[in-house]
């Protein structure tokens, strides 16, 4: 071969050859993985069987489901089970005192000095020995660090087997508060977004279509080929603790969002391109959570075992469907439908019309079979939510546990092999291979080895078509100094930025206080936050600190610690968190441990609660009535209020303006008439907000839920139906319902809103 089209990248110890392929993709590859490259027809192709031969699979210029099938026919059963399987979270690196810890030659990370994008042993281990090929990443010291692991990974990868690459994946990432729960991708440098609520409240899907585009681009750059997102849920249980991944409780308003961020991922463009909106700039995109997941009873999640029922108490099971058939599976551009879909973790209950079944919904062969595969005809991939494989383990509000819902006395492998009948193509957070083949096992002795080597098959299809329409056979890696440039550079941070603006809401604008004069002074109290926990379970202290960099502050006012000097006020607060719904002393002190969930500040007391809970365990060691009636609870940050009081008290008549960080309806109540001005969003830079309290930004956002009047509504409100709360009328008469919003003008009235706002 002509030596002039072989390009080598030789830096900080990567080594990786690019062929420049006349009338062709580029490729890359490593040289110690053993790979060459063959020649026919003039064009070059890698052999990545090292037999010497072109197979299908490695023929580019075939179509990647052709492709795909050669591929599966080749592979041993050992290979097809290693590829269902998707990762635990890796962490880059794996620093000893990460969530996600690992060991380099048997050292801690610190205890190795090892490069930080050098690979663990757990990683080198689960590629070889368990043919695993789909990773789920977490943090990332820097886009350089993630670039060098990933070439790290798939040079190894391309060593071993038939050559297949690794599909790597994240979490969303690109939230700008780097505490948001649920987004453990965070970190690392790129460009930052609203969450996804926040998405939702610019009820424009323009701008979510724009984060795909730049999103995908970065993910790429940082040779990451999954997005497990969009969280499209519809959030009509307004306590759920996942409500700020959804983008709402509206199924049009998440349709559009749902087809517009699953275009923007999966779409490439011009030489970019493949065939049929695949190629370089693609990101495959895992919809969750089948058949959504937002109406778990009294908004209990079902990471948890106190969470694992959803109910449907208004008969609206269908409508949760409407996000994905209408949305997800129905795209504009030319990929057609979302490559991937995860369902949730929880018993939907009495929902199975063909069996009966009362199990999780990945094992359920009428959600997955029937229902998403036969009647509404999805044929991409169907992966498991993580650890649902995995014994249960310790209290029921341990988020470490595993998450078997409805088939709690299988083994590991009957749980597999339940799932592979239901149509489940991968096991989420599984890195072990043995439990598939036992899986495969149990198969043949029913259906025969034929039977089940076409199920492995069929699913071997679906997971490789997925990387081979990427491109990633062809070149599986990244320059670092390209992914450094790429990812979060300035047009990408601003369009994120602007994205940040276009999310705030304005809920009140008393007497028009808002905009602020520029270098006015303002008085911000210190914030005060009880301990608690984390989702995973660990203690978080107590604490009391400014909650905003009062630098970025003093670029558009004056900070004052003296509220007699101040013009105005600034309170930060933020929905109220009072735990999972279960309480571990309630349990050991005779109760049943099932305790209310507050969207107030003060204490609460449940005395509109259901008498019975509409779904429970009868299994003797488990609690059949759920119920938590006349119970109290009171929210971690119930400090939140006082705040806002005191200062009002403090500022003797001067405007009081509060900005709410939003994760869920929240009921304003309590403070609402006290304050002259109200700013909610859903995850941005301070910056943002200091922009449009100083009028250099006008407020344009709407609310993408509604806002209680009180915990009586909801408690009364159906756990699946959208928009059946009463919700808050503030002092100015304005009622705090979905699509509302406030511009300096007054009520937002535009086509937003004649588009989405429901008439009542």
């Amino acid at each position: 071969m002509n030596k002039e089209k072989i390009q080598t990248l030789n830096e900080n110890g990567d080594n990786i050859r690019y062929v420049h392929n006349p009338g062709g993709p580029k490729l890359g590859y490593s040289p110690e993985s053993g790979v060459t490259i063959i020649e026919q027809d003039g064009l070059l192709f890698k052999d990545l069987s090292r037999d010497g031969k072109l197979d299908r699979y490695e023929d580019w210029r075939l179509p990647a489901k052709e492709r795909a099938k050669d591929l599966a026919s080749k592979m041993t059963i050992e290979q097809i089970a290693g590829l269902m399987l998707y990762s635990r979270h890796q962490s880059i690196p794996a620093a000893s005192t990460s969530w996600f810890s690992g060991t380099y030659g048997g050292k801690s990370y610190e205890e190795s000095g090892v490069k930080p994008w050098e690979m663990t042993d757990e990683q080198l281990s689960f590629l070889a020995n368990d043919h695993l090929r789909h990773v789920l990443v977490t943090t990332v010291e820097s886009p350089e660090v993630a670039a060098r692991w990933n070439n790290k990974v798939q040079a190894y990868a391309e060593s071993t087997g038939l050559g297949i690459p690794a599909n790597n994946s994240s979490d969303p990432r690109h939230g700008s508060d780097a505490s948001s729960e649920f987004n453990a991708g965070s970190g690392g440098h790129i460009s930052m977004w609203p969450e996804t609520l926040g998405l939702a409240a610019t009820f424009d899907p323009d701008i979510t279509r724009k984060f795909g585009d730049v999103a995908s681009k970065e993910y790429r750059a940082l040779g990451l080929a999954t997005a497990l997102s969009p969280q499209i849920d519809i959030a009509t249980e307004p306590r759920w603790f996942r409500f700020n991944g959804t983008f709402g409780e509206d199924s049009r308003l998440a349709a559009d969002m749902a087809r517009a961020y699953v275009d923007g991922f999966q779409t490439s463009e011009g030489e970019q391109e493949i065939a049929e909106g695949w190629g370089y700039d693609s990101v495959n995109a895992m919809v969750k959570h089948w058949p959504g997941g937002g109406s778990g009873e009294a908004g209990r999640d079902a990471h948890y075992g106190s969470g694992k029922y959803a109910v449907y108490p208004g008969d609206n099971f269908d409508e949760h469907l409407i996000p994905f058939i209408d949305g997800a599976f129905k795209l504009n551009g030319k990929t057609g439908m979302s490559s991937a879909v995860m369902p949730y973790y929880t018993i939907s209950v009495d929902q199975d019309s063909a069996n009966g079944e009362n199990v999780g919904n990945a094992y359920s062969s009428y959600l997955i079979q029937d229902l998403l595969r036969g009647k509404y005809g999805y044929d991409g991939v169907v992966c498991t939510d993580w650890l649902i494989t995995a014994d249960e383990s310790g209290p029921k509000d341990s988020f470490l546990s595993g998450k078997p819902w409805g088939v709690e006395g299988m083994t590991v492998a009957e749980r597999h092999y339940k799932l592979l009948m239901a149509g489940v193509d991968q096991f989420g957070g599984n890195n072990e291979v043995e439990p598939v083949l036992e899986a495969y096992e149990m198969g043949v002795k029913e259906h025969g080895e034929a039977y089940m080597r076409e199920r492995f098959e069929q699913s071997a299809v679906r997971l490789l078509s997925n990387i081979f329409r990427l491109g990633l056979f062809e070149n599986p890696y990244v320059d670092p100094l390209k992914s450094a440039e790429v990812v979060g550079n300035p047009a990408f941070m601003r369009a994120g930025y602007e994205a940040q603006l276009k999310s705030i809401v304005m809920l009140k604008n008393k007497e028009n206080v808002l905009p602020l004069p520029k270098k006015s002074k303002v008085y911000i109290p210190k914030r005060y936050m009880g301990p608690g926990r984390d989702w995973f379970g660990h203690p978080i202290p107590e604490s009391l600190e400014y909650p905003v960099n009062l630098d970025i502050v003093n670029k558009y006012f004056q900070f004052t610690e003296e509220p007699d000097e101040a013009d105005f006020a600034l309170v930060f607060i933020s929905t109220p968190k009072s735990g999972t719904g279960y309480s571990q002393e309630d349990a050991e002190q005779g109760g049943n441990g099932y305790v209310p969930i507050s969207l107030q500040y003060k204490t609460y007391t449940a005395e509109h609660a259901r008498e019975v809970s509409l779904a429970g365990d009868a299994r003797p060691d488990d609690v059949l009535n759920r119920s938590y009636k006349g119970k109290s609870v009171t929210p971690q940050n119930a400090a939140d209020l006082d705040m806002v009081l005191e200062t009002k008290a403090k500022m003797k008549g001067k405007p009081v303006i509060v900005s709410m960080l939003l994760s869920n309806p929240t009921v304003v109540s309590e403070f609402e008439t006290e304050v002259d001005a109200i700013l909610a969003n859903f995850g941005v830079q301070d910056q943002a907000i200091m922009e449009i309290l100083s009028g250099m930004a006008e407020p344009t956002g709407l609310l993408p839920m509604q806002m209680p009047a009180n915990m009586k509504t909801v408690e009364e409100q159906l756990e699946d139906v959208a928009h059946d709360m009463e919700c808050h009328v503030d002092s100015e008469n304005h009622t705090y319902d979905f699509a509302f919003g406030l511009d300096w003008n007054g009520v937002i009235e535009d086509e937003r809103t004649k588009k989405y706002r429901k008439s009542r």
